[in-house]
């Protein structure tokens, strides 16, 4: 191995134990407490790790790296009983150090982008404290039980499914497996806006509830504060920035569907879905700078990850799909524009990723075709939100929400046809 290669192996070490031992000295000068382990300490236990590893291979004795993580650990035990007798009893700092010691190894082996991650990672689990103890706070016994579902299902469902079609065409879209991959994907999606809104309150601002509530379902946050508006005509302007916002986080959420799933297709998608998205928030935009008020109020979401909903998506999706794969055969390109138009009503996230499947495999669909099928799905849960909130919503509401309206189809529109 040449020298610079070496040094540059172990001034990465140096700065992934530098990076740790800077967040656990911080968090001990902020709990005013003293620090068992901070920057030298970590920078210096990265550095042995990465220094054990190459004596270990120098002398061709793995005995040697192993020794050294023996006495590494002894150290580590011996620090631990010395801050429980002072009454800390937890271990998160010793965690961290053999960690450390690790991505040190790591790093002398060349895997230094993944000593990177695990070290970025670890800085942030370590910040993450406070937050973590209020989401572990707000948790109720639903939540628990709604996390170790959506768990099973991905990791000890999805893997046995069989991964053959079920039957000829238009059959042949109807694939087990990646029908509930799908499922996976879209309860991930807003499985992590609803950890996000536990974690900072659904009370930090109408324009970040709008945001991370856009992320569970844009459709919901809708109906949520159309029927909250009509309790005070006054909160119409910040109700309408939180809808707006959600409905352009619906975009994103559409572009980061697509790009699991069909690369190519995102390239078709990334311009017209950005540009009507920078519309609404352009929009958005000016309801936030034109009245800053902030109100106190709150929208109630639950866990997103149910076995019946997931369910009843996965029908969903599947349903989407053959149709969109038998309109496909019998009409052509149109027949899949009207059955984006009418499956987008009902559920954007199934028509999305039913088109990215189509155009990804050896189906027939061209990618023009499904681009213009996800934007009139877009589209047309557009208008169904904008309807929602013309039809039940506050005065106040509705002479905020029909320009966006205006402007979100009407870019979409254009972008679509023209």
């Amino acid at each position: 191995m040449r020298d610079a290669d070496l040094f540059y192996r172990f001034g990465i070490a140096l700065a992934i134990g530098f990076l740790v031992g800077l967040q656990r000295e911080f968090s001990y000068r902020k709990a005013q407490a003293p620090a068992s382990a901070g920057v030298r300490t970590f920078s210096l236990l990265s550095l042995s790790g990465c220094a054990a590893a190459f004596v270990a291979e120098t002398a061709r004795s793995p005995a040697l790296l192993a020794v050294f993580f023996g006495v590494v650990g002894a150290l580590v035990i011996a620090s631990y009983l010395a801050t429980t007798r002072s009454g800390d009893v937890g271990s998160t700092t010793e965690v961290a150090e053999l960690i450390t010691v690790l991505n040190g190894a790591l790093c002398y082996w060349g895997m230094l982008q993944l000593a990177a991650a695990i070290g970025v990672a670890t800085t942030v689990v370590l910040s993450a404290k406070l937050p973590l103890q209020k989401l572990v706070e707000k948790l109720t016994t639903e939540d628990l039980v709604a996390t170790l579902k959506f768990g099973v299902v991905t990791a000890i469902v999805l893997p046995v499914l069989p991964r053959e079609p079920l039957g000829p065409p238009p059959f042949d879209v109807l694939v087990p497996y990646d029908l509930w991959r799908m499922v996976v994907l879209i309860s991930a999606i807003g499985f992590v806006g609803y950890v996000l809104i536990q974690i900072v309150g659904p009370k930090r601002g109408i324009g970040l509830t709008g945001i991370l509530g856009g992320l569970v379902s844009s459709t919901a946050l809708t109906l949520s504060f159309a029927q909250k508006s009509r309790e005070d005509d006054r909160l119409g302007k910040p109700f309408a920035l939180a809808i707006v916002v959600a409905w352009t986080m619906m975009f994103a959420r559409i572009l980061a569907a697509v790009a699991v799933i069909n690369r190519d297709l995102l390239d078709a998608l990334w311009l017209p879905l950005s540009a009507t998205g920078a519309a609404g928030a352009a929009y958005a935009a000016w309801l936030h700078f034109s009245d800053r008020a902030s109100p106190e109020t709150e929208i109630q979401f639950s866990n997103p990850f149910e076995v019946g909903p997931a369910l009843r998506f996965g029908l969903l999706y599947a349903v989407v799909l053959l149709v969109s794969r038998a309109a496909q055969l019998e009409f052509g390109d149109r027949g899949v524009l009207l059955s984006a138009l009418v499956a987008g009503i009902a559920d954007v996230d199934a028509i999305t990723l039913s088109l990215s499947e189509l155009s990804r495999t050896s189906q027939g669909l061209g990618l023009a075709a499904a681009a213009s099928g996800v934007m009139v799905a877009a589209m047309a849960n557009t208008a169904l939100k904008g309807g929602i909130v013309l039809a039940t919503a506050s005065s106040s509401l509705r002479r905020r929400i029909w320009p966006a309206v205006v402007v979100v189809l009407g870019c979409g529109l254009a972008f679509t046809f023209l």
